[in-house]
């Protein structure tokens, strides 16, 4: 698969920089192929590949890539293993469900066992749905902070990741790797991985795409300091990096002012 070289710069931010690209097309085929590179590497050195999938609109381009030639073939789909940030509390066929997302542009297209593939059980109450997917992080990860290979996080217009909306209790957790939120504009309750789990993966890729994203991304990667306020700011990974897979569109302001880049 053929993809633009892409331009990097600092961000001015610990831990994070941002590889912009010059539309979402080369945006997504980046991120696609840096999945199925990253998925190949982990497999052959040690058995397996840990991913946690994204919603929203920014990874759905490359999902569908991954489900398509030539990448379908490239992943040995046998010892990766998919996880999700966060899920809406709805059934998974429900057309809001972030599982049916990436089951309909991808998972379901490529040769991945059942057993692999850990989706959030959004049909549950939300408190019963979190807690069964932290036990399901266990089980997998062992006792402690589950330390994936790679976490693929949106950018709301808000600033937030995951499910972790501003100013919300759950930006205060640190004992649960797995938690309840409510998104208050639609009163719609979520279970979203915590803070700590975030920053402890080996990788974070954020797929920010389009104009729109301009400006929240950067208030988030240049403006004050609140993360409390743009909790995108809280990622800073322990012992990994944080990627920003833009487009031309959405890092216009950030190229504009040439800080650092």
């Amino acid at each position: 698969m053929s993809t633009h070289s892409p331009h990097s710069i600092e961000t001015g931010r610990a831990g994070a920089r941002a590889a912009i690209h010059p539309d979402a097309h080369a945006a997504s085929a980046a991120l696609a192929e840096s999945f199925a590179s990253q998925a190949i590497e982990a497999v052959r050195a040690r058995g397996r590949f840990s991913v946690a999938l994204t919603g929203g609109s920014g990874p759905v381009q490359a999902y569908r890539l991954l489900g398509s030639e030539p990448l379908r073939s490239r992943i040995p789909w046998e010892g990766v293993h998919l996880f999700w940030g966060d899920e809406r509390c709805v059934p998974p066929g429900h057309t809001r469900s972030n599982f049916r997302m990436a089951n309909e542009a991808f998972v379901s297209r490529v040769p991945i066992p059942p057993a692999n593939v850990h989706r959030m059980r959004g049909e549950l109450l939300p408190a019963e749905g979190a807690e069964a997917y932290a036990r399901e992080l266990a089980a997998f990860f062992g006792p402690g902070v589950p330390r994936f290979d790679l976490i693929h996080l949106g950018v709301g217009p808000d600033g937030h990741v995951a499910s972790l909306f501003p100013f919300t209790d759950a930006l205060h957790q640190r004992e649960r790797t797995a938690t309840t939120n409510l998104h208050l504009p639609l009163g719609e309750p979520r279970i979203t991985l915590t803070m700590p789990v975030l920053n402890a993966a080996g990788r974070i890729e954020l797929p920010v795409l389009g104009a729109d994203k301009a400006e929240i991304a950067w208030k988030v990667l240049r403006g004050p300091i609140d993360p409390f306020r743009f909790p995108a700011q809280f990622l800073r990974p322990g012992d990994g990096e944080a990627v920003w897979v833009m487009d031309a569109a959405a890092a216009s302001r950030l190229v504009g002012e040439r800080v650092n880049g």
